[in-house]
C-alpha cells in the first residue's frame, strides 16, 4: 500500500487521500464507500472520511452510485507537464509532425516500468489506439519505452522492470532477459526504437528519445500507425527522418528554454 511509508515525515492522510483518488480506474468511474474501502483496504470509517475530505477540496462529488472524481482531479496531471515546460516546448513540432504524416504522435515519459503519456496531438481515423494525457502502458513492448530504457545504466534497467506494471495489460511480448538486453542493445546503437504488434495486435510505432540541454534522455516521442494501414517500411524510411529531425528540435528548444534564467521578482510592499 502506498500509505505504509517509512521515517517520521511520512504523513500518512496524504498517502490516503491520494489511494483514493487512485482507487477510481477506467470501467469503475462511481464507487460506492464499500467499493473504495475494498479497493484501498482502508476501513469504512476512514474512507468516509478521505471521500468527505476530498468532496470539500472539489476532487470528488457525491453521485447517484457514491460517489466520482471530478474534472478537478485534472489539475494535478496538469501541474506535473506545465512545471516541465515540456509540453509548450513540443506541441508545434508536434503538430507539425501530425501534418506531414498523417499519423497520430505521442510523448511518454518513463515511471517505474511503465510509460505515462504526457503530450498527444491524435488524427481522427477508423482504427486507431485509445490514448490519452495520462494513459500508462508497459514500457519494454512499446518503442516510447525502449528509447528510454536503452539509456538506463544495466542495474537501473534491471531494478526499473523489476517493477510490477500498474497499466493493468499484459502485452502481447514477453522477452527473456537475452532478447531483451539484445533489443536494448540495438535500439541504443540507432537511437530509435520500432515495435510492431509488440504491445497488442495491430499497433506499430516508432520512437525517438528526447534529451535535455546535458544530453540525458528525459522522454520519448513517436509516430503510431495501425498495420492494416501502414507498413513497416513505410514507418521506416517515410517516418523515421521527420520524427528524428522533430525530436532533436523539441531537444534543442527545451535545452534552450532550461537554459534561460529564471527570476523571481517580489511583490512590491503595500
Amino acid at each position: 500500500m502506498a500509505r505504509e511509508g517509512t521515517g517520521p515525515d511520512f504523513i500518512e492522510a496524504l498517502a490516503r487521500g491520494l489511494e483514493v483518488i487512485t482507487a477510481f480506474r477506467p470501467g469503475r468511474p462511481d464507487m460506492t464507500l464499500a467499493d473504495v474501502a475494498a479497493a484501498t483496504g482502508l476501513a469504512r470509517p476512514t474512507a468516509r472520511r478521505v471521500l468527505l475530505t476530498l468532496t470539500e477540496l472539489g476532487y470528488v462529488r457525491a453521485c447517484e452510485r457514491g460517489y466520482a472524481l471530478t474534472p478537478r482531479v485534472l489539475d494535478l496531471g496538469v501541474a506535473y507537464v506545465r512545471s516541465t515546460g515540456l509540453w509548450e516546448v513540443a506541441r508545434p513540432h508536434l503538430e507539425r509532425l501530425v501534418e506531414r504524416t498523417n499519423e497520430s504522435c505521442s510523448i511518454a515519459q518513463l515511471d517505474g516500468s511503465d510509460i505515462v503519456y504526457v503530450a498527444r496531438v491524435a488524427v481522427p481515423k477508423i482504427v486507431t489506439l485509445a490514448v490519452q494525457i495520462g494513459t500508462r502502458f508497459p514500457a519494454l513492448p512499446t518503442s516510447l519505452g525502449k528509447v528510454q530504457l536503452a539509456a538506463l545504466p544495466a542495474d537501473e534497467l534491471d531494478r526499473v522492470l523489476a517493477e510490477p506494471t500498474r497499466s493493468g495489460l499484459t502485452a502481447r511480448w514477453q522477452p527473456g532477459r537475452a532478447e531483451r538486453d539484445s533489443e536494448l542493445r540495438q535500439v541504443r546503437a540507432r537511437g530509435w526504437a520500432l515495435t510492431d504488434e509488440q504491445l497488442a495486435p495491430g499497433i506499430r510505432s516508432v520512437a525517438a528519445p528526447l534529451r535535455d540541454g546535458e544530453g540525458r534522455v528525459i522522454a520519448g516521442v513517436n509516430v503510431n500507425c495501425h498495420a492494416a494501414e501502414t507498413s513497416v517500411e513505410k514507418l521506416r524510411e517515410e517516418h523515421l527522418p521527420l520524427l528524428l529531425q522533430t525530436a532533436g528540435e523539441i531537444s534543442a528548444d527545451f535545452a534552450r528554454l532550461a537554459a534561460v534564467p529564471q527570476v523571481t521578482v517580489s511583490a512590491p510592499t503595500a
